[in-house]
This record gives C-alpha cells, sequence and structure tokens, in this order.
C-alpha cells in the first residue's frame, strides 16, 4: 500500500507543475500579445514562447476565451497581492482610495499582463466578441472593491457623505481605464504629472469638509 505521505507530496508536486506550466503559458501569451499584438497571440505561438507544445495551451485553456479569463484570473490575483503588499486594505478610506490609484499609476507602464489585459480589451470590443462579458465582470469585481472602499471613508468621515458610493467608484474607475488606453495609443506619456492632479484633484473632490455630516 502506498505511503500516505509520499501520495500527498505526489498529488501536490502534480499540482505544483501545473500551476508552473499555466504560469508559463500566461506570460507567453502576454509577451505574445504585447510584443506582437492579440491576433498573433495562437495556441501555438504562445505554446513554442512557453516552451510547451500547442496542445497544451489548447488543453489548459480551451479557447481564446478561456485563456482571456485565465489572464484575468491571475491579475486579480497579481492585484491582490499587491494591494496586501502595499498595505492599501488596511488603510483608511480616503487615504486606500488614493492609495489605491497611486500604486495602480506607479505600475501602469511596468506591468505587461495589464498592457496585455488592455489589448484584448479593445480588441474584443472592436470585434463585439462574446468576451465583453469576462471585461465587464472584471470590471464590476473592481468597482465593487472601490465603492466598498468609497464606504468606509465615508463612515470614518474622512470621504464626502454627499457622494454616491457607486458613482464614485465607477468614475475612478472609468479615470484609470482612460489613462490606461491612453498609454497604449501614446507610450511615451509622461505619467508622473498626471498622477499627481489625479490624486490633488480625487482628494479635493473627495475629502470631506471639516465638519462632515455622519453618513447614514
Amino acid at each position: 500500500m502506498p505511503d500516505r505521505d509520499q501520495t500527498v507530496t505526489t498529488r501536490r508536486s502534480q499540482a505544483q507543475r501545473r500551476d508552473e506550466s499555466e504560469r508559463r503559458l500566461l506570460r507567453a501569451a502576454t509577451e505574445v500579445i504585447v510584443e506582437q499584438g492579440v491576433r498573433a497571440a495562437t495556441f501555438e505561438a504562445i505554446g513554442a514562447r512557453a516552451g510547451y507544445s500547442r496542445g497544451l495551451a489548447t488543453q489548459k485553456f480551451g479557447s481564446k476565451q478561456g485563456m482571456t479569463e485565465a489572464l484575468i484570473a491571475h491579475l486579480h490575483e497579481r492585484q491582490s497581492e499587491a494591494l496586501d503588499a502595499a498595505g492599501i486594505d488596511s488603510a483608511p478610506g480616503l487615504e486606500a482610495l488614493l492609495g489605491y490609484v497611486d500604486h495602480y499609476l506607479r505600475q501602469l507602464r511596468l506591468e505587461a499582463e495589464g498592457r496585455a489585459y488592455f489589448m484584448l480589451l479593445a480588441d474584443a470590443v472592436s470585434d463585439l466578441s462574446a468576451l465583453r462579458t469576462a471585461f465587464a465582470a472584471s470590471h464590476e469585481r473592481v468597482e465593487r472593491l472601490l465603492e466598498g472602499i468609497v464606504i468606509r471613508g465615508q463612515d470614518e468621515g474622512a470621504i464626502r457623505a454627499d457622494l454616491d458610493p457607486d458613482a464614485a467608484a465607477l468614475m475612478v474607475g472609468s479615470l484609470l481605464l482612460g489613462l490606461s488606453v491612453q498609454c497604449l495609443v501614446d507610450p511615451d506619456m509622461d505619467l508622473d504629472p498626471i498622477r499627481e492632479t489625479s490624486l490633488a484633484t480625487l482628494r479635493l473632490s473627495f475629502a470631506a469638509h471639516p465638519h462632515p455630516e455622519t453618513r447614514p
């Protein structure tokens, strides 16, 4: 009878290999999209870039939609880890909101996954693709995160009580979406003054008055 610890170790090793192969395939997909465009991101090209066969890429993702959904999930996981590391989730509401925007814009040029995400988004919108549903769900997730931060800031009295949290979250998300797309159009754009202006404008617009009303 197989040793139980050995069986568990074997299963873990298999899971780790599966995770590693998916990470390598997603990294390869990102590189192909950023360097050559969405149309070039065939499973054959992705598999070759990752050092695997086309068959493994097909097995892992099944379709372009499967690959896109896996990339979106990977990006959300990376973002959650980065926000946790920056302590944004535990910061007071207003500072958490500004910290989120600051972190996002500082990383905008550095993360190839983010560029690949928005290239896929632009492709899905232009083709009226069913992939738009996956992107809509992703944006809804971010909007709910930002809405929760705004509500926390209102409860703390740091964010204006008269702001509609959902509308505020959508406005901030739209600002970041617009700048992300603009970076694709104009890769040489200087983001630093835009980041500083965005933070100053958001603080001025969102910060509560000296004697804020208590949010219901």
